[in-house]
């Protein structure tokens, strides 16, 4: 197993484990010394196999990075792009009209009604011209930092096997997702938190759940780990002991688990699971301390959090994730995932996320308030702090809707066909565009995208050749974007 592919035919991998497991039979004593020896020879800390996993691995990069670390807003529930980013004037023209009903028995719900222009005006913004709809009047603001993908496409229109594809490159689940290929590839900068941090949506976890920052046959140690996001809980469940054991006696107990756990694992080396296990103990020793400061925003000005509007009842939740997201890169995370919404019912008043079948207004119109004003105070937050031009945000749903109404109801369907992603910062050519749809918003049309493209363009800007960081791994060679993926030059 190897982080990048090389043309020498050694493993660096096997040897350096190779070489821990001979150390680890001469004892406790001389093993320990020549582990701590070999490590700092390698120019590692001492830390345990899997950490080292986690250690920075900046010169092993394969080009100049532009970007140091990602933050992911993910929207689950198929964000429309004709009501949102994709403007589609043709839709004004055949607003009213029937869409083509045996085109419509193929979609998701397999019944179509009348196309249905924007139910959002659509203006131009910007020194670049581009459009965007009224449903987001802060982010139009930023439109010139901003490059939008418009002919992105999915394989699977169930929003689990999607949600799967945008994150892993694949439609099952098993799959490393982005993040944790980013942090397999290029380790942490800061060993007091976790390397790959996933924000959920105070209502719940995405479509697919926590196999969205599954780590796959990685190293379980590159899964991303889950921060709370809500006021009156502690950042990570569990990990502080419950009121009223001593301190001294729970740290005397964690130490002896270490114990009999590394003595477990001299055994059963190559376990990453295990070797994860252990390294979770030390790292959440670590988290103790550094995890209450990296959450805490009371230090904060009083601009900065009116601007991510925290004490609104709606959009406040969504402004507290974005704005650790920020503090999260801030202290050396690199891979932050905040989604935008959480799984799909439609037995609220409102859906809890973008899956606006039976009333696009009333659900669009609500989401449309808190994506605007988180993501906007988020591009503003981190350009004037200065991140912006190290940290690569990228906004993506898993499918948009259909340029029609979903029979007779208000609402549009599932369109895995086009949809909209958009990228800021990290090296990206703000103002730009790449590919269309066609005039109705209903195919991919010009240069169709898929996951591996975005992909491959993020793993691009932060100095990693797509092709090259890989994982031998039952009988394949295998990546983040399989066999396909082209880096969207025209964007950066």
């Amino acid at each position: 197993m190897t982080y990048f592919q090389s043309n020498d035919a050694r493993n660096p991998g096997e040897l350096m484990s190779g070489r821990r497991e001979f150390l680890s039979q001469l004892g406790d004593g001389l093993g320990a010394c020549a582990l701590m020896a070999m490590l700092h020879a390698d120019g590692v800390q001492a830390r345990s196999p899997v950490e080292d996993g986690l250690a920075t691995k900046a010169t092993a990069l394969h080009h100049p990075a532009k970007a140091k670390a990602v933050i992911q807003i993910f929207c689950p529930g198929g964000l429309s792009h004709v009501d949102t980013w994709d403007y589609r004037p043709e839709l004004e023209r055949l607003h009213g009209t029937p869409f083509d009903s045996e085109l419509g028995k193929q979609t998701f719900a397999g019944v179509a009604g009348e196309y249905a222009k924007s139910f959002w005006p659509f203006q131009q913004h910007g020194q670049c011209g581009r459009w965007m709809s009224n449903l987001f009047p802060k982010l139009a603001k930023h439109v010139d930092d901003i490059a939008f993908i418009y002919s992105m496409q999915n394989k699977s229109a169930l929003h689990g096997p999607a949600m799967f594809m945008m994150n892993s490159g694949f439609i099952r689940p098993g799959f490393p997702s982005m993040g944790s290929w980013v942090t397999y590839g290029l380790g942490s900068e800061n060993e007091n938190l976790p390397a790959f941090v996933v924000l959920p949506d105070m209502r719940g976890l995405p479509p697919g759940g926590v196999l969205n920052w599954n780590a796959g046959f990685l190293p379980a140690i590159h899964q991303g780990t889950v921060l709370e996001t809500a006021t009156n809980k502690p950042p990570i469940a569990n990990l502080f002991p419950s009121q009223g054991r001593e301190v001294e006696l729970e740290r005397n107990g964690l130490e002896f688990l270490q114990t009999l756990n590394r003595q477990h694992a001299s055994t059963h080396m190559g376990d990453s699971t295990l070797e994860a296990r252990i390294a979770s103990y030390e790292l959440a020793a670590r988290l103790q301390l550094s995890a209450p400061e990296a959450v805490d925003l009371s230090k904060e000005t009083e601009s900065t959090t009116q601007m991510y509007a925290l004490n609104d009842e709606d959009i406040g939740p969504f402004g507290r994730q974005c704005i650790l997201a920020r503090r999260m890169v801030e202290r050396g995370v690199r891979f932050v995932q905040i989604f935008c919404g959480a799984e799909n019912t439609s037995s609220k008043k409102i859906r809890p996320n973008w899956d606006s079948h039976e009333d696009i207004v009333r659900d669009h119109g609500y989401w449309g308030r808190i994506l605007d004003t988180g993501a906007s105070a988020l591009l503003a937050d981190l350009k004037q702090s200065g991140l912006l031009d190290s940290t690569l945000v990228i906004c993506t749903s898993e499918f948009g809707r259909q340029p029609f109404m979903q029979g007779k109801q208000r609402g549009r369907d599932h369109n895995p066909g086009a949809f909209t992603s958009w990228l800021a910062g990290g090296g990206i050519r703000g103002g730009t565009s790449y590919g269309s749809s066609d005039a109705v918003g209903f195919k991919a049309e010009e240069k169709p995208t898929y996951s591996y493209d975005l992909h491959a363009t993020a793993l691009h800007l932060l100095g990693i050749n797509h092709e090259r960081l890989s994982v031998y791994h039952d009988g394949i060679q295998r990546r983040l974007t399989d066999v396909h993926g082209q880096v969207l030059s025209d964007i950066i």
